[in-house]
């Protein structure tokens, strides 16, 4: 008999939504243990995602079972439950950082091998790659997106407005983008007839014919839209340099990528930006950095790294920054600039915040400035363009009148997962790469140079007919929506063909649009005060689900994400984790911890919610009803977390949570047995609270021991994110 699927699955991730949990899970775990209700954890970390891929590397007690794959089976059962808390998609510094914190803490994983030549080189490579970049997502989402504020949230964002930037018509704040051979440009889709389903192979042809075969074993289905594209390698430098030679005084340089994502063409897309930035120094210092093994794909602070200690070259490079424009900078204070690594500046989280200050960046003096956006592909960089011109014209959103921005987004079964998976290459010869199917149809076929991004990524027919379904659902219930579709680009044609008719079955008229009109059409109707729902393929779903809920509440960390997935279980994702790093380091400095487990709060709620409907479990009802009431009392009496020592933080804003719980339980009269249970806890929780809070509270101010960064130490973190003993001995 196979074993039971846990009432509800919590995920282990990384950073400060981890740490979060070594507080906040107790809690969950005792409420919802006296509704016999069992909350189990299932790991995606990066160390347990390395751990679980090298078991034969592993002593038997270290070895950990591959979790990731067991949730994506689980996520296609009815009986799926699964609270998703943000997990790093990892960048090559990320995954070697995580590999060396493992190896010194006695796991004797590999190496990662940059240029693999024996066969078990090339395997351990792509395991690792399997591990690095958007490498959860894929597999746990089954299913289609529906991430909107909570009523709470947005009501309470209205009432107390976070701080907005101020925007002037002579902001010189712009966004450049490629003039061609990007990938919008370049790309071809078609959607894969009944003779055409079966195998395909990604193959290609050199100028002297010899042929690669890039990636074997892909089967398309009939119904699915299969895209191709590449990005020009010699028009992306030419650009970059264009943009560099054009720069004003006074504004910042930046690049906007997602490294983590787009795992295998944005980090040679920063790599170029890094290499032409310092295209002197490294002409005149090619041999000596060669030697040191410098790759422009991993940063600045890695060249600054393998540099140290020499006086020629570290004065050289000191020179060649100093006579370029400034740049936008991750931390002025120590000098992190928007080049030092590849993950640092990542676009769905550094453009709203561009935006929300009112286009503004911080510049290598710590002040603030105007800055050139560099967003080499046209896909979607016109999103955030348009959205720059808007506030130009209009002056800075009024948050406490603007309507809610919600997004219904198309990700199921991978749906669109650029570069995410093995189906992008960087070409090593000038030829011709072509999609070949079984029946020997070519599909698609692109004639490239060396140096050149190609990458391929599909759709499948189910997904898209839930999305559509989805998004009638959502604007019926919302008033406006919008398809965000340019009926000029190949694949979105493609897409349009099935939303058109489906639109006329179902009897609603959805405007379909192209993004940049859009945004603009949405930030219109949110200004006058009207909710809008945002329907969009999975990577501008990405974006705009930082974007709008960064403009309307400060942060995209409070949204509300509902993965309903497609056998019928359900998926609750806990929002954005984007300011992670920074939080985490706080806490090792000054133990303390801002996160805000709010996204966490709103998930639980509708995981109680969705166990009370797919069970008839009473108690889980009854639990749901009440972790609402509890979130609106920590957001109206001001209990979130804030930045500074002595002030609300993580740990306390999860005490006042409990407490609000525990009393809302008690109150309630709908469950006998939960009232009674939870009176005496409400109780002591407020006798007590002088005293919890004083030791919550009791160790801030000096550095915390975590005992690592990837993998935590378990009783050394407990020690910092439990250390009331009598909250603890409350809660058990």
């Amino acid at each position: 008999m196979a074993d039971k699927t846990p009432d509800i699955i919590y995920t282990i991730v990384d950073e400060a939504p981890e740490l979060a949990s070594a507080s906040l899970l107790p809690i969950v775990r005792s409420f919802a243990g006296a509704a016999g209700i069992d909350v189990a954890q299932r790991n995606i970390s990066v160390a347990g995602r390395i751990l679980a891929v090298f078991p034969e590397c592993l002593t038997e007690e270290q070895r950990i079972s591959d979790d990731l794959a067991a949730l994506g089976q689980i996520v296609k059962t009815p009986e799926a439950n699964v609270i998703k808390l943000p997990n790093i998609s990892a960048s090559m510094p990320q995954l070697t950082a995580a590999i060396k914190e493992l190896q010194s803490k006695g796991y004797a994983v590999p190496d990662y091998p940059y240029e693999p030549k024996t066969d078990e080189e090339k395997s351990i490579q792509a395991r690792y790659d399997a591990v690095k970049g958007s490498a959860v997502n894929p597999v746990l989402r089954e299913g289609n997106s529906d991430r909107r504020s909570a009523k709470a949230v947005k009501e309470y964002a209205k009432a107390n407005p976070h701080r907005m930037g101020e925007w002037t018509a002579d902001c010189k704040t712009t966004v450049a983008s490629m003039e061609g051979n990007d990938f919008f440009h370049n790309e071809k889709s078609a959607t894969i007839t009944a003779a055409q389903a079966g195998g395909a192979k990604i193959v290609h042809t050199a100028a002297d014919g010899t042929e690669t075969v890039l990636k074997d074993g892909l089967k398309y289905i009939e119904g699915e839209i299969v895209d191709a594209t590449y990005l020009s390698a010699k028009a992306l430098r030419a650009f970059i340099k264009q943009e560099i030679a054009s720069m004003e005084p006074g504004v910042l340089f930046s690049v906007h990528l997602k490294a983590t994502m787009m795992k295998v063409s944005d980090p040679i897309i920063f790599g170029h930006f890094v290499s032409v930035y310092l295209e002197d120094f490294i002409a005149k210092h090619g041999d000596k950095l060669a030697e040191l093994g410098f790759n422009p794909n991993q940063g600045l602070g890695d060249l600054e790294a393998k540099i140290a200690g020499n006086a020629e070259l570290e004065a050289d490079y000191k020179a060649a920054m100093e006579a370029q424009p400034d740049m936008y900078m991750v931390n002025s204070d120590k000098g992190i600039t928007n080049l030092h690594v590849s993950s640092d500046v990542i676009i769905d989280a550094s453009m709203p915040a561009v935006i929300r200050a009112g286009g503004i960046g911080w510049g290598p003096d710590g002040k603030a400035a105007p800055t050139k956006c560099c967003i080499p592909d046209n896909s979607y960089a016109g999103v955030y363009d348009e959205t720059i011109n808007y506030f130009k014209e209009n002056g800075k959103l009024d948050v406490t009148s603007c309507g809610a921005v919600s997004n219904v987004g198309l990700m199921a079964q991978k749906a669109e997962e650029y570069g995410s998976h093995p189906t992008t290459f960087e070409m090593k010869a000038d030829g011709t790469v072509r999609i070949v199917l079984d029946n020997s149809d070519v599909l698609h076929e692109h004639t490239v140079e060396k140096g050149d991004i190609w990458r391929s990524a599909t759709v499948k027919q189910a997904p898209i007919e839930d999305w559509i379904k989805l998004a009638v659902r959502r604007v019926k219930a919302t008033g406006l929506g919008a398809f965000w579709l340019d009926a000029n680009r190949a694949h979105d044609a493609e897409l349009i063909k099935y939303v058109e008719p489906a639109l006329k079955e179902a009897g609603i008229d959805i405007p379909i649009m192209a993004p940049r009109e859009a945004t603009r059409w949405t930030l219109e109707h949110m200004t006058a005060g009207k909710d809008v729902v945002t329907i969009t393929g999975n990577v501008l779903r990405d974006y705009l689900t930082d974007l709008f809920p960064i403009l309307e509440l400060g942060t995209s960390a409070k949204m509300l994400s509902i993965v309903s997935l497609m056998q019928g279980g359900g998926l609750f994702e806990t929002g954005a984790g984007g300011t992670a790093p920074k939080h985490v380091q706080q806490v090792l400095e000054e133990n303390h911890l801002r996160w805000d487990s709010l996204g966490e709060f709103c998930a639980l709620g509708e995981s109680f919610d969705f166990l009370a409907a797919a069970r008839d479990d009473k108690k889980a009802a009854v639990l749901g009803a009440a972790v609402g009431e509890s979130i609106q009392k920590v957001l109206m009496g001001g209990k979130s977390p804030e930045g500074r020592v002595g002030q609300n933080d993580n740990r306390t804003s999860h005490y006042w949570f409990a407490r609000y719980w525990a009393e809302a339980l008690a109150a309630q009269s709908d469950d006998a047995d939960l009232a009674a249970h939870f009176k005496p806890i409400a109780e002591e929780l407020a006798g007590k609270e002088e005293t919890i809070l004083a030791e919550l509270h009791a160790g801030e101010g000096s550095p915390a021991d975590l005992g690592g960064y990837y993998l935590l130490d378990a009783a050394k973190t407990a020690a910092v994110m439990r250390p009331s003993a009598t909250l603890n001995a409350i809660i058990g």
